[in-house]
C-alpha cells in the first residue's frame, strides 16, 4: 500500500510540522496528529506505524504541490472555475489518481487555499527537503506551470509567485523561461524540453539529451522520494523528453 493509502486508511502517523505538515494535519484529519503525538511522545511502544524518511519526503511533495497550486489559483482574490478545472485535470490525466487520491488533493487544496500561509513558506520547506534534487525541484516547476497555463496565459500575480519559486528553488531564469515555453508559445517547445534553443550546436543537443535521459530515467525517479502518483507524471516528462529528441533529430537530419 502506497503512503497515500496508508494515510487515508487512517493506519499511519506522521511527525511534520511548518506550514506543509499543518495542511496535512487538518487534510487527513486531526485525529492523525493526536495518533502520531502519543506515538512519538510516550515511552511506551506504540501501536501506529510512522512514516519513514522516504514516506515523509512523498508526503511532503504531494502537500506541497497542491497547497503551492492553491495559492497560484487564489493570486488574484479569486479561485476561478476554469482554475479548479485545471487542477482536477491534472489530478486525473497527468496524475492519474483514484477516487480516494483525488479527495485527498482536493481536501489539501481547501485547506491551503484558507491557509493563512504564503506561497513562499510553502515553497521554502518543500526546499529544504529536496534542495539537492534538482529533477525534483524542475518537476514541481512543470506542476505549477502546467495548471497556471491551462488558459494559454500567465496573469501578473501567478508570474510573481512563479518568479518567486524560481529564486526559493535557486531555478535559473533561463531554465524557466524554456519550461515556461512549453506552455506559452515563445519558443520551439521541442528545444524547451531538451533545455537547449534554436542555436545550439548538434553536440550540444546530443549531450543535453545524454543527461536528461540519465536523470529523469524511471529507475532514478523512483528513488528520488517521490509519490507514486508523481513517478507517472515524471515518467510521462521522460517520454517528452525522447519525442523532442526525436524531433530535433528530424528536423536536423542529425
Amino acid at each position: 500500500m502506497s503512503w497515500l493509502g496508508k494515510m487515508i486508511g487512517g493506519t499511519i502517523g506522521f511527525a511534520l510540522g511548518g506550514p506543509i505538515g499543518a495542511v496535512a494535519g487538518a487534510a487527513f484529519g486531526h485525529t492523525f496528529v493526536d495518533k502520531k503525538e502519543q506515538v512519538y511522545l510516550s515511552s511506551r511502544p506504540g501501536t501506529q506505524d510512522t512514516l519513514s524518511s522516504n514516506e515523509e519526503a512523498q508526503l511532503v511533495f504531494f502537500t506541497a504541490a497542491f497547497s503551492m497550486l492553491a495559492k497560484i489559483c487564489k493570486a488574484d482574490g479569486n479561485v476561478a472555475d476554469s482554475e479548479i478545472s485545471a487542477v482536477e485535470r491534472f489530478m486525473k490525466q497527468d496524475l492519474q489518481l483514484d477516487l480516494n487520491g483525488q479527495q485527498t488533493a482536493k481536501n489539501i487544496f481547501r485547506q491551503a487555499v484558507s491557509s493563512p500561509e504564503s506561497f513562499d513558506a510553502f515553497a521554502i520547506q518543500f526546499y529544504s527537503v529536496f534542495r539537492t534534487q534538482p529533477n525534483i525541484i524542475e518537476l514541481m516547476m512543470d506542476v505549477l506551470l502546467r495548471v497556471s497555463t491551462a488558459d494559454g496565459s500567465i496573469s501578473s500575480e501567478e508570474e510573481a509567485m512563479l518568479l518567486s519559486a524560481t529564486r526559493i528553488f535557486n531555478y535559473s531564469s533561463a531554465d524557466y523561461e524554456r519550461l515556461k515555453s512549453k506552455y506559452v508559445k515563445e519558443t520551439n517547445k521541442y528545444y524547451a524540453v531538451l533545455k537547449c534553443d534554436e542555436t545550439s550546436s548538434d553536440e550540444e543537443i546530443k549531450k543535453q539529451y545524454r543527461k536528461l535521459v540519465t536523470e529523469y530515467h524511471p529507475d532514478k525517479i523512483e528513488a528520488k522520494g517521490l509519490p507514486e502518483e508523481f513517478i507517472k507524471f515524471a515518467n510521462n516528462k521522460f517520454k517528452e523528453i525522447q519525442e523532442a529528441y526525436e524531433y530535433v533529430k528530424k528536423e536536423r537530419g542529425i
